[in-house]
């Protein structure tokens, strides 16, 4: 009885805990209250919870530390993209392409262009953050220079960036998902592909028309003759990104990849663009910074401390898995994933299962962990269950403004967080599958009545 009292107790706690906590997100968000206010109140409750676990604060404060080593890799990743991006816009590598591209390409399709090509890349590479540390900066610098809205392409490259990330054969989530259910890749590819056709056909017509009536207008080279007046722009300004784009797809460690392309960067700017080492320093920390007003709108940005807000988050963030890891706080989720999938469909379970994950775990990989091990007991056929990860977790983590897979793409091409709304991919895929999963259980069920119809 006292056990019984005691489980019962444990479990009071854990529902506060992730009700409390799912308040404090939804009024900050709802009220426009930064995402740091959630997240440090979501740190509070989680150690008070732990405390309340019989830890001591010792332990805690291990826990949190604990978390946030796991994450030092992404922070020093973080710390080298900043320094990328700024060296890139003064290296000339970002005016080059944006000089001799926006007169050959019509506004009107660059958002579906955006698109495709970032799907592509991602696809080819099987990295999301790799895709967006260099066509999803070309693309959002090229798109400013044509005057589209950085929401919409923001979007656009969120969705195509994730496309591969999701599905490509080189993809590490892809991988993960395999060796999480036991099953072939290749086979996981082949199902993810048909299942994303009418999504991806969807989010093709959307971004077509959404750059249709974007009543943007042509701009031509002429219009940004200032470039060519502030840059040296010889080819030779290229090979920082011909670095990072032929290093990612040979599979080169991505912490490697960016310090090649740092390394290109800086002898571009000393030898081309004739930039001081003080200049250099300064822009590393600091990002690029024009003195031309008409400039400056296109290409400024960058630098470490560009991404200060973002591994802030991370930081915080990954202090949570230390604690979920310690204290077993999602294990009661598991049982009303059960019951959600024997009143609704089983793909609803995953997805219902992921979005919670991904709001508390803020990373894509724990977060695809923990929805395997809470919903795996529901499937029998492995490749569904694989199928199913692909199309919920995998996407759903860059919808969560705070979940690392959302804040990295978004910091990096400096789009504001209000481009989740337009990641329509990232909608349509879970959507289609809730669809198709919900007409598979109607079908199952016809099917059991006319068994036992004939059955009589």
């Amino acid at each position: 009885m006292a056990l019984i009292l005691f489980e019962s107790g444990d479990m009071m706690a854990e529902v506060l805990t992730l009700s409390v906590f799912s308040f404090v997100l939804i009024f900050c968000i709802a009220n426009k209250i930064s995402v740091f206010i959630a997240l440090f109140a979501g740190l509070i409750l989680f150690a008070i919870y732990a405390l309340c676990q019989k830890f001591s604060l010792r332990e805690v404060m291990v826990m949190m530390l604990a978390g946030v080593k796991e994450a030092r890799i992404i922070l020093i990743v973080f710390t080298l993209i900043g320094m990328l991006t700024a060296l890139w816009r003064a290296g000339g590598t970002v005016p080059f392409i944006i000089y001799y591209t926006v007169s050959a390409i019509d506004p009107r399709f660059f958002i579906l262009f955006s698109f495709l090509l970032c799907s592509l890349v991602s696809f080819l590479t099987g990295t999301a953050f790799g895709t967006v540390s260099t066509m999803g900066i070309i693309c959002m610098m090229t798109g400013k220079a044509l005057g589209i809205q950085d929401f919409y392409l923001g979007g656009a490259i969120l969705s195509g960036v994730f496309f591969g990330d999701r599905c490509s054969p080189m993809s590490s989530s892809a991988l993960l998902v395999s060796e999480l259910t036991g099953t072939n890749i290749n086979r996981n590819v082949a199902n993810m592909m048909k299942t994303a056709i009418i999504p991806f056909i969807f989010a093709v017509i959307f971004y077509a028309a959404k750059g249709s009536f974007d009543g943007s207008s042509k701009i031509t080279a002429e219009k940004l003759s200032f470039l060519a007046q502030t840059f040296n722009l010889t080819p030779v300004v290229l090979l920082p990104a011909a670095v990072i784009l032929l290093f990612t797809m040979m599979r080169f460690n991505i912490k490697v990849t960016i310090l090649c392309s740092i390394i290109t960067s800086v002898l571009v700017c000393i030898f081309c663009q004739k930039v001081s080492g003080y200049e250099l320093i300064r822009y590393m920390l600091m990002g690029y910074r024009s003195v031309n007003p008409g400039l400056g709108q296109l290409i400024n940005g960058g630098g470490i401390i560009s991404m200060f807000n973002t591994m802030l988050i991370i930081v915080i963030s990954s202090s949570y898995f230390g604690i979920f890891r310690k204290t077993n706080l999602l294990n009661k989720i598991k049982r009303w994933s059960f019951a959600l999938a024997q009143c609704s469909t089983d793909f609803a379970a995953v997805l219902v299962v992921s979005v919670i994950t991904v709001a508390l775990s803020c990373n894509q990989t724990l977060a695809t962990m923990l929805t395997y091990e809470i919903t795996e007991g529901m499937f029998k056929d492995r490749e569904k269950l694989a199928v199913f990860l692909a199309n919920s977790v995998i996407v759903i983590s860059a919808l969560i403004p705070w979940s690392i897979a959302s804040v990295f793409p978004l910091t990096t091409i400096g789009a504001p967080r209000s481009s989740i709304f337009y990641a329509v991919y990232l909608y349509a895929l879970p959507l289609w599958s809730l669809f198709v999963s919900y007409v598979d259980c109607q079908r199952f069920k016809s099917l059991k009545n006319l068994i036992k119809a004939l059955k009589v």
